[in-house]
């Protein structure tokens, strides 16, 4: 399987860079080498995690949006890059050390900083370079942390490990925009263009937690625990600060900007809880669930104002998903997330997460109401369709999505395939 599976990557490289070739010629015609690599690679994948399904369609999705635009500076090169962020993702869960799981995170946050600053117009330079210099302080900080704590392994000392942890969580919080690090997130979001935006709060969100989860696995000691206070305090900050942010402005990509620090708030304690074998397969779960969600929905929220609307009943069945209404996919992402804190103890955090929910709903239904226009057969509903498809998904009850993450986290504890 190995064998196999590292063949399909260096295949999917080859044809990454066939796609990148093809941009110089026709660049619509790019697209076929990339997405035939990103579904050659899905499907050696599903034989170790069904998850693989979900990083295919959110790729997929990406890929879509980029054709919102008119033109760009890159055009063609723009659906490799999508493509090298949707091989890093999978390639994170078959990492099988600490550097490759490094690698994954710099493959994934680099090319990010070509994409922030197209346009169909002229290149995005104010928000490319804020972006590039957090997105840069992130990977050092993270790559900083990520070393103590290896080093710390065969020496165990409990100052060094929280040094280490702290430096690591940090990274992670800035790359993925968690408050209090959540500067660059409302000016980025609210100043490029609105496509390159949906691929920077989508797909990329994914490694940088999972390669947090497996570091701590990796070099996992009795300090965890009480380190783990400091993934659940910037949680918590994090919940609130993107809540009440939102809810306080009226730019509807700020509103946007303000929700995805939330969404990562939400998530942020499930590090915490790497330290209890028995529940983090439950948290595992409702985390990847919530990156599913917070994938699709800004995808297809993104796509709406780049392109003036979204049909209307599916922009609201978007935002209920976010809110968390049952039986829909953003309900059960948050539920697993909320059981596995109260069985580990974390009662005072599950409530302030069901609050945060529940300060959501009147700035989630705006943006359905703001962006909803009358029913089009176009591209960017066909986008939110795929979307909807994803959120109805947990129609069936995700028990089987416990399995899946089960078999994942025992990747994780054996170093990869």
């Amino acid at each position: 399987m190995v064998m196999a599976i590292t063949i399909g990557y260096i295949a999917g490289l080859i044809l990454l860079v066939i796609g990148a070739t093809l941009a110089y010629f026709n660049p619509r015609l790019s697209v076929i080498p990339v997405l035939i690599s990103i579904i050659a690679i899905a499907v050696t994948s599903m034989s170790f995690t069904g998850f693989a399904v979900f990083i295919f369609v959110i790729a997929l999705m990406n890929l879509l949006s980029l054709n919102l635009m008119k033109g760009n500076q890159i055009r063609g090169v723009d659906y490799a890059i999508v493509g090298l962020i949707g091989i890093a993702t999978f390639f994170i869960f078959t990492a099988s050390d600490v550097s490759l799981i490094i690698a994954s995170f710099v493959l994934v946050s680099t090319p990010t900083y070509i994409l922030v600053l197209i346009s169909e117009g002229r290149l995005k330079v104010d928000p490319g370079m804020k972006y590039i210099v957090f997105m840069v302080l992130a990977t050092l900080l993270f790559i900083i942390g990520a070393l103590i704590l290896v080093f710390n392994v065969n020496s165990p000392s409990r100052h060094l490990y929280i040094v280490g942890y702290t430096l690591m969580i940090l990274g992670m919080s800035l790359e993925i925009g968690a408050a209090p690090l959540h500067e660059w997130v409302p000016d980025v979001f609210s100043s490029a263009d609105p496509v390159p935006v949906s691929i920077i709060a989508s797909i990329t969100k994914i490694v940088p937690v999972v390669a947090v989860y497996r570091i701590l696995l990796l070099t996992s000691t009795p300090f965890m625990k009480e380190a783990g206070i400091i993934a659940i305090a910037i949680g918590v900050i994090s919940m609130f600060a993107g809540n009440i942010g939102a809810l306080t402005t009226s730019d509807l990509r700020k509103v946007l900007a303000y929700s995805s620090i939330a969404n990562m708030g939400y998530i942020l304690p499930t590090v915490a809880l790497v330290a209890f074998p028995e529940y983090f397969p439950m948290a595992l779960a409702g985390a990847l669930l919530q990156l599913v969600m917070n994938a699709v929905g800004k995808i297809g929220f993104f796509s709406g104002i780049k392109s003036g609307g979204i049909m209307r009943q599916m922009g609201y069945y978007m935002s209920l998903s976010f809110i968390g209404l049952p039986p829909l996919l953003g309900f059960w992402g948050k539920l697993f997330i909320v059981l596995s804190l109260v069985y580990a103890g974390y009662v005072w955090v599950a409530v302030l997460l069901v609050l945060n929910s529940s300060i959501s709903i009147p700035y989630y239904l705006r943006v359905a109401r703001d962006l909803g226009v009358e029913g089009r057969k176009n591209l960017v509903n066909a986008i939110v369709l795929i979307a909807v498809l994803v959120i109805s998904v947990t129609f069936y009850p995700p028990g089987w999505f416990i399995g899946v993450a089960n078999k994942i986290y025992v990747m994780m504890i054996s170093g990869g395939v």
